[in-house]
């Protein structure tokens, strides 16, 4: 869908997006994912490297709440990523502007514009972690949740700017043979991360990738998360959004 697509499709959001639901879920229940088309793969295997290149340029952590805009820059600036062409902003737009719900992802916006900035003061770089927290709510759940469970609950994912879901979300793609409804039933599409807006994920210090894992609903740090009254996980078993059982994900917002 192309972005005057996108601005007819908003003024008719309400009915639209019930039908959209409607025909992911027929198509869900047919089996019949929505999968990259042969025109979209050269494409989006350009942008998935360039993207990766960029985070590679722009280090792990700064990546997190890097801008479209500032991306794009870096991309032209460095010969060894490689200038975005029309044709890939377009598809990245494409991709961000997407009623979601066509790929099986039942979950609200929370980012409404591809150029979405991350307003830096807003944010708390978390020591030895190489992710962000927003001031507020999100930090102070986060430093309780360390006094009440103790040191071996650490920070896993902070805040997540458009970029850095994009780049997980094509990163997902891929993993999933181009299937794009397999890789949004693990990974929010960009555009629709709680990450954007609040929410962090939470591990046991020394698991590694376990953590992103079923295997993390097993630990004590996640019983005893599940004994506090102020927190909650975002994407329970069974979820309204379409999303897998997520132990390791913290509801802010």
């Amino acid at each position: 869908m192309d972005r005057r697509g996108f601005l007819r499709y908003s003024k008719s959001l309400t009915a639209s997006a019930a039908i959209s639901t409607l025909i992911a879920q027929d198509a869900k229940a047919a089996g019949r994912d929505v999968y990259l088309n042969r025109r979209e793969v050269t494409i989006f295997s350009s942008v998935q490297k360039k993207l990766n290149r960029i985070q590679r340029v722009a280090g792990y952590g700064n990546f997190n709440i890097i801008s479209i805009d500032e991306a794009i820059k870096i991309a032209k600036d460095y010969s060894k990523v490689g200038n975005f062409t029309k044709t890939e902003l377009d598809f990245m737009e494409e991709i961000f502007y997407e009623e979601a719900s066509k790929f099986g992802f039942y979950g609200r916006k929370t980012c409404f514009s591809l150029t979405d900035k991350i307003n830096k003061k807003d944010l708390k770089k978390i020591p030895h972690t190489g992710h962000y927290l927003y001031k507020g709510r999100p930090i102070e759940i986060y430093h309780r949740l360390q006094k009440d469970i103790g040191d071996t609950l650490v920070l896993t994912s902070g805040v997540r700017s458009v970029v850095k879901q994009m780049t997980l979300f094509f990163n997902k793609i891929k993993r999933c043979g181009g299937n794009i409804s397999l890789a949004s039933h693990s990974l929010a599409p960009p555009g629709y991360s709680y990450h954007s807006i609040g929410d962090f994920d939470v591990g046991k210090r020394g698991w590694g990738y376990k953590n992103f894992t079923v295997n993390f609903a097993r630990t004590r740090e996640f019983w005893e998360i599940m004994k506090l009254d102020y927190v909650s996980v975002r994407y329970s078993l069974n979820n309204k959004d379409g999303v897998r059982f997520e132990p390791w994900h913290v509801k802010i917002v």
